[in-house]
């Protein structure tokens, strides 16, 4: 095995960089003939390939739990002799952190009440569209986002901490191509992986800046317009990014620990005061619906159209996102089994976010009901205020409402933090403490890539070419995440296993 330590190699950083700057440049003075060319590729892939988003992520959900309950379950994530970092009180606290996002925020009430307004099968805004609405959030962020990050994290825990090889998504082809994860095949592995995280990262960051813009204009009438939320992100972006470089880890801790501690918060606050027995007869009729059509939805295509705006966008957003959180479970977990692994970070945060999902989603519809079709309006009006609408019909809105806008932006800041640090690890040869002036410059890259598209969107048709184009970064990133399954399985296979087998 080659000596990795080619730390002066920039290969990935020039190349990512430059092509990266090339699109912001493109879409700065030519931003309809942008949108045009990514529309014709979200067209394309979305028809011609949206099964294979369905069919790669069904695989992946097999061949996760098939590794977790086979022979190979007992395999540590290190050396044989490795213990884990953590705690398991610890290990557990952050693999739920790592549930907790801009994402989970913004759609916790607005996906559940436009799929009851415009369910994918059925009557629109009836109690069995309402169920058929919770049902599909449950699918769209429980344990398929989290077989995905599974991957990735298991990939870079097993490589790196078992094998010795850089922190890398390249270094899972090992076992493929060998020392050639060190050439031009193992560089373009891990440029496609920049691209994946930029454009995932991307849309995040989008669609919080949006809400947040669109919260100041709900709350303050404060006009949302692309500029405002361009200056939002150009905000969030000097925040999160003068953090990193200055090594104000203290303070990138407190705004972790806000985020923590207000999602806590709320969600105890809007079960309280929301209707804690229709929230929690929402949730138990949910989850058994849910696991009941857990494989019928994994490939349900029954509404193509439907399918192409919700289904794979999500799987392509997770797949865009499997080498930034893949980088945080695999960093938190060494020293644990591959079984262990894979039961934590599928089940855990999937089952938080299922319980995050029925306490908003479930408020909503009762809130919803009783303001005579208040929450549901706002949705139909901007979708992005659905949070805000909510907290309206609730007690202390003049204190709550405020608090939601920390919340999103504390979610931001962390979301951004840890992307510009992965992003400074996959362009410096998987160095896992990088320099401050990589990280710096990939939290600016980041900052003006999204408001390009922001710009280039539109208001709210903004979030529609970062739903376009994180569709696009994510499709040669799955087919590498389909290899990878393999490389995993092969290496494996070459393992020694207790008693000798």
């Amino acid at each position: 095995m080659k000596d990795s330590g080619n730390a002066k190699n920039r290969t990935v950083l020039y190349v990512s960089s430059v092509i990266i700057s090339l699109f912001v440049i493109f879409g700065l003075f030519l931003p309809e003939e942008m949108g045009k060319i990514a529309d014709k590729s979200f067209a394309f892939l979305t028809t011609d390939f949206g099964w294979l988003y369905l069919l790669s992520v069904a695989f992946f959900t097999v061949f996760i739990f098939g590794l977790a309950f086979s022979r190979y379950g007992n395999i540590k994530l290190g050396k044989d002799d490795d213990q884990p970092e953590f705690t398991n009180f610890q290990w557990f606290s952050m693999l739920f952190g790592g549930g907790m996002g801009i994402g989970l925020v913004f759609w916790s009430v607005a996906e559940p009440m436009m799929h009851y307004l415009t369910p994918p099968m059925g009557e629109g805004a009836t109690p069995e569209a309402m169920r058929t609405a919770m049902r599909i959030v449950f699918f769209h962020w429980g344990i398929h986002p989290w077989v995905i990050f599974a991957i990735g994290g298991l990939s870079l825990a097993y490589f790196q901490f078992r094998k010795g090889l850089p922190f890398l998504v390249s270094s899972a082809f090992y076992p493929l191509i060998g020392d050639r994860i060190y050439g031009p095949i193992g560089k373009t592995i891990d440029i496609l992986s920049v691209f994946a995280t930029v454009f995932g990262v991307a849309t995040s960051l989008g669609l919080g800046s949006s809400q947040i813009a669109t919260g100041l204009n709900y709350i303050w009438g404060i006009q949302a317009t692309p500029v405002t939320i361009s200056i939002v992100i150009a905000v969030m972006t000097i925040i999160f990014t003068l953090a990193t470089i200055s090594g104000l880890h203290k303070a990138m801790q407190f705004a972790a620990d806000i985020k923590v501690w207000l999602s806590i918060g709320f969600m105890v606050f809007i079960f309280v005061f929301g209707g804690t027995v229709l929230i929690l007869n929402n949730f138990t009729d949910t989850l058994g619906a849910y696991l009941q059509n857990f494989i019928g939805q994994t490939l349900w295509m029954g509404n193509v159209d439907w399918i192409k705006g919700w289904t794979v966008f999500y799987w392509a957003w997770w797949i865009a996102w499997a080498p930034f959180v893949g980088q945080f479970v695999a960093r938190v977990s060494k020293g644990r089994t591959i079984r262990q692994f894979v039961l934590a970070v599928t089940l855990l945060p999937s089952g938080f976010s299922m319980v995050w999902l029925s306490i908003y989603g479930g408020a909503a519809f009762n809130l919803d009901k009783l303001s005579n079709g208040a929450i549901q309006a706002a949705v139909k009006a901007d979708y992005t205020t659905a949070f805000f609408a909510t907290l309206q019909q609730l007690p202390l809105y003049s204190i709550t409402a405020p608090l939601a806008i920390i919340l999103i932006v504390a979610s931001f800041v962390g979301a951004a933090n840890s992307a510009t640090y992965v992003l400074a690890m996959l362009t410096s040869n998987g160095d896992m403490n990088p320099g401050k002036k990589l990280r710096s410059f990939w939290g600016i890259m980041q900052g003006a890539f999204t408001i390009i598209l922001i710009l280039v969107g539109g208001g709210t048709a903004a979030l529609a070419v970062l739903q376009t184009v994180s569709i696009v970064a994510a499709f040669p990133f799955m087919l590498i995440m389909l290899a990878m399954c393999y490389s995993i399985y092969k290496s494996l296979r070459q393992e020694t296993l207790p008693g000798g087998k």
